[in-house]
């Protein structure tokens, strides 16, 4: 039996960047941040290696970065959300400066910038070469830990909306003593995550498989873009799980990609080489590994031994892999990366459900279209989850809230793990880099046999999420951006528009209400 409960608190789901960005920004209303994992682990934006994309150097502008964004995106991406992060993003670098992050500076005492893939400038801020986001994260914690509004739930998760009348009035927690819980609230903000893990290659926690984006499609949220998964074109080749990331500042400074035989292949596929929209390098690199010509990423002339020492997270990778960069190349592969999809906002962070707000890669707000410009993903986070919580802010304000003093539980085993398994490997088989339909047809079945013998909330959260994406890619027939239909290989104009499902179109079995509590680990 689930226990309910009524607080006025805010709750706010994540404890990644824009979960602490929207908690912090209310204040003082009181709110309850629920993390799954003690704050700051386990977010995809601790991982983040390149920075925070705004027009921060001397020739640079929020139009040529509103430019830039549009080119990635494919023709899909909103142009009015595309100004307001381009135009507010500075501010918030500045700020984040404030709190203490220690941004790369060059000898004047301005923002060091690195320059990315597909950015017509260097417009990166970043953090000791590859730290930025375990910076940003640990700046922001210190801050929310600080917090006399915050009440932190950490160790809990959230496997179920409520909805009553249309509208969501609060979320059902597991993982606490005592059982499952609803807590009744005035308003939900979802900061999950996306979806990259449902993948077996992958540069995120395993942990983010999509549970986000799949919690408000069963509650009968619109979900758009769910096709657009992003892989990235340098993660490194080897056996761990997740797969490290080589950061694309790397390439930003030189460094190449050559195969087996020294070749720089790159040089012969687009006149950016490899600062090419991430969508032809992965591609490119999957075709190398595909015809058995081993990719890799040569830092040894561009960076040689400075790698060590202004790329620590790529170095301490290396050298858990057995690989010294600085005498030899770095082996690469394509891995799922980041997910441009997700529940449809607007500008203030609003669902199609009243009372659900969704702020960072849960969200789709129209940003990245067909192809997430380098970057771009912090500074969306940051803009956009503080216009949610200005949003949030014109809800009447309650009186104090008391504490509601939650106590997590250890972890059970999760019955739903052999099936995860399974999840993941069928995505990446037939829902990848490349995709047919006859493959993403596979996938249909496949995913709606997993859905049958699930047994957690969480587990059904994530084949949520999995047949949204799936669904989406078949009803794309053409190739636009991270899409690419090898049975449809070029774009079509008449399809240069976003779309949008709910998960009563795509798999109504999994809009079913379940009493059973999330296992907290898929």
């Amino acid at each position: 039996m689930t226990r309910s409960l009524r607080t006025s608190r805010i709750v706010v789901l994540g404890a990644g960047l824009a979960g602490l960005t929207v908690a912090l920004r209310l204040a003082p209303r009181p709110v309850l941040l629920v993390s799954p994992e003690p704050l700051g682990q386990g977010a995809s934006s601790a991982w983040a290696q390149g920075g925070v994309a705004a027009a921060l150097g001397a020739g640079d502008s929020a139009a040529l970065h509103v430019a830039d964004t549009l080119r990635a995106g494919a023709g899909l991406s909103d142009a009015g959300i595309a100004a307001l992060v381009a135009e507010r993003a500075g501010a918030h670098i500045r700020a984040l400066a404030d709190l203490g992050v220690p941004f790369d500076r060059d000898s004047g005492g301005g923002f060091a910038l690195s320059r990315e893939a597909a950015h017509s400038a260097a417009r990166v801020a970043r953090v000791l070469g590859d730290q930025a986001g375990a910076a940003i994260i640990a700046a922001l914690v210190a801050a929310v830990r600080r917090a006399p509004h915050l009440e932190i739930a950490e160790g809990l998760v959230a496997d179920q909306l409520v909805v009553s009348e249309g509208a969501v009035c609060g979320v059902q927690l597991s993982g606490l003593r005592g059982g499952p819980v609803a807590v009744m609230t005035p308003a939900v903000v979802l900061a999950a995550g996306g979806a990259a893990g449902l993948f077996a290659c992958t540069t995120n926690p395993r942990r983010i498989c999509g549970q986000g984006i799949g919690l408000a499609a069963r509650a009968g949220a619109h979900v758009a873009d769910a096709e657009f998964v992003q892989f990235h074109p340098t993660a490194l080749a080897c056996t761990l799980d997740p797969a490290p990331l080589l950061t694309e500042a790397l390439r930003g400074e030189g460094a190449v990609l050559i195969n087996r035989d020294g070749h720089r292949f790159m040089a012969d596929l687009h006149p950016d080489a490899e600062l090419a929209p991430r969508d032809v390098v992965a591609r490119a690199i999957h075709a190398q590994t595909t015809a058995g010509l081993a990719p890799a990423l040569d830092t040894r002339a561009a960076i040689g031994g400075h790698l060590l020492t202004r790329f620590p997270a790529v170095s301490e990778a290396c050298r858990r892999a057995g690989i010294d960069p600085v005498r030899q190349p770095i082996p690469v592969m394509a891995a799922a990366h980041y997910h441009m999809g997700g529940v449809a906002t607007d500008a203030r962070g609003r669902s199609s459900l009243p009372g659900l707000w969704v702020v960072g890669e849960a969200a789709c707000t129209g940003l990245h279209g067909a192809n997430r410009l380098a970057s771009n993903s912090l500074a969306e986070a940051l803009v956009l989850a503080a216009a949610a919580a200005d949003d949030l802010a014109h809800l009447p304000s309650p009186a104090p809230a008391p504490r509601l003093d939650f106590v997590a539980e250890p972890r059970p085993s999760c019955p739903d793990a052999a099936g995860l398994v399974a999840l993941r490997r069928c995505m990446t088989d037939h829902v990848g880099l490349l995709r047919d339909a006859d493959g993403l047809t596979q996938a249909g079945r496949l995913l709606h046999r997993l859905s049958h013998s699930a047994v957690t909330q969480g587990f059904r959260n994530s084949l949520a999420a999995a047949h949204l994406i799936t669904v989406a890619a078949q009803r794309r027939c053409e190739s636009r951006g991270s899409h690419f239909r090898t049975d449809f290989p070029q774009a079509d104009p008449a399809q240069a528009h976003r779309r949008m499902l709910t998960l009563a179109e795509v798999a109504p079995h999994l809009t079913e209400k379940e009493d059973r509590p999330c296992c907290q680990i898929c």
